[in-house]
């Protein structure tokens, strides 16, 4: 590989690094705004509405300016069908947990979705998982456990079952990605996500909508651009990087999750929540580590020897 294209994968790399840290951050702010907001009694589906609703105009926007409308047609609509409403009941209980738990203590739970990932691809995609993946899961599961604080009080069941619901959802939503992605266009993924999201959570609105102060619609507005700007930017990361590289940098968001509850709610974290998050952060980078260097192998065993 000559300097050139070294250099110029290098930089591929370190934009999509800088797009999936800026995607992190989005997403940290929307969950903040988003618990800011359930103080004045917002439920999941008027939160998984303005989501959809302010959220939409952003994913428009950027397909004109980007691949272009034509990109959202699909011949797989049961596919995205499917997709979507894993990921609206993944979102749906991550907003549950939101209102139930601190914030911190929400994101750290919801990196559970790699090691949950992990056992979807054995069971679904019968891929071979090996000792190293398993033993990753299992430490992951030991730092679940110190988070959640078995036995004890401290934070509400309902939330962590909420929490855990919702990275099993984001975990279902990666291996259908991947069973999709090769066919379809990620403008369409998106879209189409948002477009599902925007008419169950209407109807919900009929039974679950309340009228709300003008600060607390305000702030599920911002909450809205950021949470579809995460999302858009997650996936522009991803079309200049391997996921191997830019995915480590997802656990950023406990760092901004901590930091937001603390500046907020003036909540700092247990040293539960950090021994926890330290130990499934720890899984989830050896997970993604590892699969980058079979990744690399494997590449470099299919080159031609010159």
């Amino acid at each position: 590989m000559s300097a050139g294209s070294q250099n110029e994968r290098h930089t591929h790399q370190g934009r999509g690094i800088l797009l999936r840290c800026l995607s992190v951050a989005c997403f940290a702010t929307m969950s903040a705004c988003l618990k800011y907001a359930s103080a004045d009694g917002v439920s999941a589906i008027e939160m998984l509405f303005y989501r959809s609703l302010f959220g939409m105009p952003v994913v428009l926007i950027w397909l004109t300016l980007g691949p272009g409308i034509g990109a959202i047609r699909t011949r797989r609509p049961g596919a995205h069908l499917v997709r979507s409403l894993i990921g609206l009941t993944g979102i749906l209980t991550y907003f549950n947990a939101l209102i139930l738990l601190p914030l911190a203590d929400a994101a750290t739970i919801g990196f559970t979705a790699p090691i949950l990932a992990t056992i979807l691809s054995a069971l679904v995609l019968r891929e071979k998982v090996g000792i190293h993946r398993w033993g990753a899961v299992l430490l992951g599961f030991i730092g679940v456990a110190i988070v959640v604080r078995p036995g004890g009080d401290a934070l509400s069941h309902t939330g962590i079952m909420f929490a855990l619901l919702s990275a099993l959802g984001t975990a279902g939503v990666a291996i259908t990605i991947r069973q999709i992605g090769g066919t379809e266009h990620p403008g369409a993924i998106v879209f189409w996500f948002f477009f599902v999201c925007a008419i169950v959570s209407g109807i919900g609105m009929i039974f679950y909508g309340h009228a709300h102060g003008g600060m607390t619609t305000i702030i599920l507005i911002i909450a809205a651009i950021f949470g579809a700007s995460a999302q858009l930017l997650m996936t522009m990361s991803l079309r200049v990087a391997p996921i191997s590289v830019v995915a480590p940098f997802d656990y950023t968001q406990i760092i901004w999750a901590s930091l937001l509850g603390w500046v907020v709610w003036a909540s700092v974290p247990t040293m539960n929540t950090l021994a926890g998050a330290a130990l499934i952060s720890a899984s989830g980078l050896y997970t993604a580590l590892r699969e980058r260097r079979l990744h690399l192998e494997r590449l470099a065993s299919t080159l031609p020897i010159e």
